[in-house]
């Protein structure tokens, strides 16, 4: 996994820089609000809520998520059953929160670029 930082994430930047440091993605647009993209498909984008960012997730591993660390990861109705989950930046969690970006880039990933990477982090 590229680690960049172990300080926690405190902007939008920083996480996004994150992302981007991952193969093959682009800063982007989704719904008209910048959003980072592995082959068109948006993982990582602002949340609809000052002080967090939203990463997508499957839900369970959502749920898994927000049940054992709830002051990192959390929803709203707006993201209740969607599969993205709402982080807050600030958390000290940094290492978790790059797992769970580095696994929506996997989830997103073409077979050549899993395979280059190895197994689902």
């Amino acid at each position: 996994m590229t680690k960049v930082s172990t300080k926690p994430f405190e902007t939008w930047a920083e996480v996004s820089a994150f992302a981007l440091s991952l193969p093959g993605t682009e800063m982007s647009t989704s719904y008209g609000k910048p959003a980072v993209k592995l082959n068109g498909n948006a993982f990582l984008f602002p949340g609809r809520e000052q002080g967090s960012f939203a990463v997508m997730s499957p839900l369970d591993e959502k749920e898994l998520l927000m049940e054992t660390e709830p002051d990192t990861f959390w929803e709203t109705p707006h993201y209740s059953g969607y599969p993205a989950v709402l982080v807050r930046f600030g958390s000290l969690s940094r290492e978790r929160i790059e797992l769970v970006v580095t696994r929506a880039w996997w989830d997103r990933a073409p077979k050549a670029q899993r395979a280059a990477f190895g197994e689902r982090p």
